[in-house]
């Protein structure tokens, strides 16, 4: 999993002793001295007509503990094996885990509408406890808009000719976004049809009664 770099990085701090060096080193980073790792960079005498001493450290945060949950080792795993240049880090907001992944290989992860993507997180939220989505260079908000604005187009055709239209299967994911844009445009609805994860979804007028 991919860890936040910047926080990692060494800094340089100065005191007149490692004991002074090292609560510098907390207060600009921000860490209790059990959070931090450092190491002794120098040790200088310095002479302005009294005989003073500086000591020079580098510190830098500890990693956090890696998360040992079903959803990391399967990734781990994946990654693995097959083997792909990928890495991922993960951001938690409530019950939902989020992936999101970088690297060399991640054009493979969005080939075919990001097929391998949303196999993914298929794959994820059959292990997890957690609603589990996958996200790669902003893939969920461009495949969203799109969707969007192609559903909004069908959406007016029906309403103009009174006709229905079959859209082609789609996963869960992009079901949801068909159903949600749809339903904005008033006098059309919308029913998944077929069985199974990938369904079509068929648009409609709806007849209003009169007041």
């Amino acid at each position: 999993m991919e860890n936040e770099e910047k926080k990692l990085e060494k800094q340089e701090f100065k005191g007149r002793n490692l004991e002074d060096a090292i609560g510098l080193a907390e207060h600009i980073l921000k860490r209790s001295r059990s959070q931090l790792n450092y190491e002794i960079v120098a040790e200088k005498t310095k002479l302005f007509g009294i005989k003073t001493k500086e000591i020079v450290i580098a510190a830098w945060p500890k990693e956090p503990p890696r998360p040992t949950s079903l959803e990391i080792k399967f990734l781990d795993e994946f990654i693995s094996r097959f083997p792909l240049d990928l890495k991922y880090h993960v951001k938690s907001k409530n019950d939902m885990l989020c992936f999101i992944f970088d690297g060399p290989d991640k054009n493979l992860l969005l080939r075919k509408e990001g097929a391998l993507l949303l196999a993914l997180q298929h794959i994820l939220n059959k292990i997890s406890d957690k609603k589990v989505q996958t996200d790669c260079d902003f893939y969920r908000k461009r495949k969203e808009r799109e969707l969007k604005d192609y559903v909004s187009k069908i959406a007016r055709h029906v309403h103009e000719t009174g006709k229905n239209e079959v859209l082609d299967y789609m996963n869960p994911y992009e079901r949801r976004i068909v159903h949600i844009a749809v339903n904005q445009v008033p006098g059309i609805s919308t029913e998944s049809i077929d069985e199974g994860f990938l369904k079509r979804i068929k648009i409609f007028p709806v007849k209003q009664s009169p007041n």
